[in-house]
């Protein structure tokens, strides 16, 4: 009995021994295994990019019309040239105009929006502007002002065609109490016009005083379709004043001479045509009958211009070059415009091919062209055809309408002309006139 004590006690330290070496050996196994399994993970974690914080996934909050700065949008302002730009737009910027005082502009946006932007100083930090929206459905695709800064003529495509329409404010009454400032209304519709070329879009529109011959001085407006049809229309009532035909089976462009009595028209052929606004002795428009037409290019016509003065046209052409044209002729007595000056455009893409321009706008002076290829803009002599200054990347996408301001603006401490330019990048940049070089 004695024996088997000592014996049993043993046996029990044995065990227990052998029981705590297993479950050591069982828990540094399940460690290990645990290890093997969560690394992989961890390193998976690693290669993953980090979520970005959420207040910098949301865009940041800044007034439509403000271009206080950060850095960044300082160092976008790349060329000398560049004084400002109007943000704020939703979408593609697809058209804008001049007030004939040249102090407000006026916006069209895909984001169905028309906005009127106040322009006291084109280097300005920030402007106001007036915004209107138009009917659901449309898209405003291009616009021009009326008989003053308050009255906006827009054309908007929706899936039924264009319509026409016309916002005006009322003259404010003035009160006997001066105390009171009356609050500006906001614009109405005046007039508008559905399915103007029928479910054709609007490619141009563009309006101008009827001040040649006997026109009474309001605005008329010319919108072409991208057919071959060209209507004009009555400012202030929205009446149709004439129709013309291009009869050249598609449209690029249509504009309307500054003195109110040419249109003329780019389509699809080398030639342009041009008819008169004949006006009767009460002011109204008679006709429009075929007035002449410019021959000389060898390939289609891309843009025109007229000069302030009415009296020549401008073209480019997919042919490479520019020409100035002669158009103050007895065209009743068969007399055709002349071809003044030929200039070869002076673009080239990486194979020296040249190039076409898009889009050409002339300064209020006429000594300045300005024209677009693609997010290119340059300036031009028009007296030599040599290349003031070029932008080649003006917007952060193709430019979709240029335009001058009728005046000379204020910019900063001095005074300049202006040009605006507008794009599919949601923005319009405001840009001074190059120095002219002498030669």
């Amino acid at each position: 009995m004695d024996q088997v004590l000592p014996i049993a006690l043993i046996s029990l330290l044995l065990g227990t021994a052998i029981a705590l070496i297993f479950f050591k050996n069982y828990f540094l196994k399940r460690k290990s295994e645990i290890g093997s399994i969560s690394e992989p993970g961890l390193h998976s974690d690693l290669h993953k990019k980090p979520p970005k914080p959420t207040h910098q996934s949301r865009k940041p909050h800044t007034k439509p019309h403000s271009h206080a700065s950060s850095d960044k949008d300082h160092n976008k302002k790349h060329h000398p040239l560049d004084l400002n730009t109007l943000k704020g737009h939703g979408d593609s910027v697809t058209g804008l105009c001049f007030s004939y005082d040249g102090r407000s502009l006026a916006t069209a946006c895909a984001d169905g929006v028309v906005r009127v932007f106040k322009l006291d100083d084109a280097s300005s930090k920030s402007f106001k502007f007036l915004r209107i929206n138009v009917p659901a459905g449309g898209h405003p695709v291009a616009v021009a002002f009326s008989d003053d800064a308050s009255s906006v003529v827009v054309a908007s495509q929706t899936l039924s065609g264009s319509s026409l329409y016309m916002w005006g404010e009322e003259k404010v009454k003035a009160t006997d109490d001066s105390k009171q400032q009356p609050k500006l209304p906001l614009p109405d519709i005046k007039w508008e016009q559905h399915k103007i070329h029928e479910k054709r879009a609007v490619l141009t529109l563009v309006g101008t005083a009827s001040t040649y011959g006997s026109g009474d001085g309001s605005t008329i407006v010319a919108s072409c379709s991208e057919g071959t049809d060209i209507k004009i229309w009555h400012g202030k009532t929205g009446k149709v004043l004439g129709n013309v035909d291009t009869n050249q089976l598609k449209n690029t462009m249509a504009t309307i001479s500054p003195n109110g009595r040419f249109i003329a028209a780019a389509a699809f052929t080398a030639d342009v045509k041009v008819w008169e606004i004949v006006y009767s002795k009460d002011g109204s428009v008679k006709e429009v009958p075929k007035a002449m037409q410019l021959k000389g290019h060898k390939s289609a016509v891309t843009w025109l211009c007229f000069t302030p003065d009415s009296e020549q046209i401008i073209t480019a052409s997919k042919d490479g070059s520019i020409r100035i044209w002669n158009i103050n002729v007895r065209y009743h007595l068969d007399e055709d415009p002349k071809t003044l000056k030929v200039f070869p455009i002076p673009l080239h893409d990486s194979n020296g091919a040249t190039l076409h321009y898009d889009r050409l706008s002339l300064s209020p002076d006429g000594r300045i062209l300005a024209a677009t290829h693609g997010s290119m803009l340059q300036w031009l002599c028009v007296e030599t055809g040599k290349v003031l200054d070029t932008a080649d990347n003006a917007h952060n996408g193709d430019i979709t309408w240029i335009a001058w301001a009728p005046k000379p603006m204020p910019a900063g401490d001095g005074q300049t002309f202006v040009l605006a330019t507008a794009s599919v990048d949601k923005k319009v940049k405001l840009w001074a006139a190059p120095p002219l070089k002498s030669s």
